[in-house]
């Protein structure tokens, strides 16, 4: 899947206010950062991640601009971005229709963004029993991922929201169907999203990773 995107230089003082900004939120986060010719580089953000080391730290500052931009739309409301290779995904729950509709129109129209997938829920704040449950069904997913014997875990982004999983990735149409498959069976999982960006194996391999390779008898399952 070829696409094309067109990056606008930002004035260099925007650009280094930008790098300490990221580096702070990589080190609140937990992840080792790495200052490389002046770019910020989290150590855990790179390896074996099917995006460049550019379009992982785009995601990383378009994720925070979104959401603290999202924000000032919807004060009462609960959300959350995740960009993952330059889509937006909002989660998260504002009070009315015109909130929902003014989130997206804000988060559309920060820089880099090639896309939006706006999943916000109108109604009540989710309840943080609701949040708890959702980051252990997180979890879940991911640890059975690793399970997998036919899927690279690494190359999946996974976002919960009421019991609601979202798949992110550059992945396969026979991982995103396998992925979806093994999401869906995780006690608590009430439904699977694909947010994918869907490679040929062709694409795949020119990025030099092979997909992992189904388990004898489960080819058929996968599509």
């Amino acid at each position: 899947m070829k696409r094309s995107l067109f990056l606008r230089r930002a004035p260099r003082g925007h650009v280094r206010a930008g790098l300490l900004l990221l580096a702070t939120a990589l080190l609140l986060s937990g992840c080792e950062v790495l200052l490389l010719g002046g770019a910020v580089v989290g150590t855990g953000l790179v390896a074996t991640d099917r995006r460049t080391t550019g379009t992982q730290l785009e995601d990383e500052t378009i994720a925070l601009k979104a959401q603290s931009r999202a924000r000032t739309q919807a004060p009462l409301g609960r959300i959350d971005v995740t960009s993952y290779n330059r889509v937006a995904l909002i989660t998260g729950e504002v009070p009315a229709e015109a909130d929902k509709a003014a989130v997206e129109k804000v988060v559309a129209g920060v820089e880099n963004v090639r896309g939006v997938v706006n999943e916000l829920a109108v109604g009540e704040n989710a309840s943080l029993a609701q949040r708890s449950a959702d980051s252990v069904i997180t979890g879940k997913v991911k640890a059975s991922f690793v399970d997998a014997k036919d899927l690279q875990a690494n190359a999946f982004r996974v976002v919960t929201e009421r019991g609601i999983v979202y798949l992110m990735g550059r992945v396969t149409e026979r991982e995103a169907n396998r992925a979806a498959e093994v999401a869906r069976g995780v006690a608590g999982v009430k439904r699977v999203v694909k947010v994918f960006d869907i490679l040929s194996e062709e694409e795949l391999a020119r990025l030099g990773q092979a997909p992992a390779a189904p388990p004898a008898g489960t080819a058929s399952a996968a599509r």
